[in-house]
């Protein structure tokens, strides 16, 4: 079982940027495909944004070209570089692990608590 902790959080302007890392113990990343979610109040969590283990990566329509998900297997923390941010990106973002990937919140197996991006107008 791999127990994660997202950080990064925090409140910026439209037009800012985050760094969101997903810090990962128990086991090392080696193996694993990550994704990052995010809920908005009265929504479903949502895919954002996904890693596999080779590396390759995968977005949600609206945020390919502004969002960037990346792992650091040494560090055995994954990340999510947002850019050109905006307010209906406002939401808890939560990383998750899955053995196998895909966009629905049923193939994950861990999940951190989340971290609150808030984007104001």
């Amino acid at each position: 079982q791999l127990q994660l902790v997202e950080s990064g959080g925090g409140s910026v302007e439209t037009g800012g940027s985050l760094r969101l890392s997903c810090a990962a113990s128990g086991r090392t990343l080696d193996g694993y495909h990550f994704g990052w979610f995010r809920q908005a109040p009265g929504q479903e969590r949502a895919w954002v944004a996904g890693i596999d283990t080779s590396g390759t990566t995968y977005y949600t329509d609206s945020v390919k070209g502004r969002f960037t998900i990346s792992r650091d297997n040494a560090k055995n923390t994954v990340y999510l570089q947002m850019n050109n941010l905006k307010p209906e990106d406002t939401a808890v973002y939560y990383c998750g692990v899955s053995p196998f990937g895909g966009t629905t919140t049923d193939v994950y197996v861990d999940w951190g608590r989340g971290t609150q991006v808030t984007v104001s107008s």
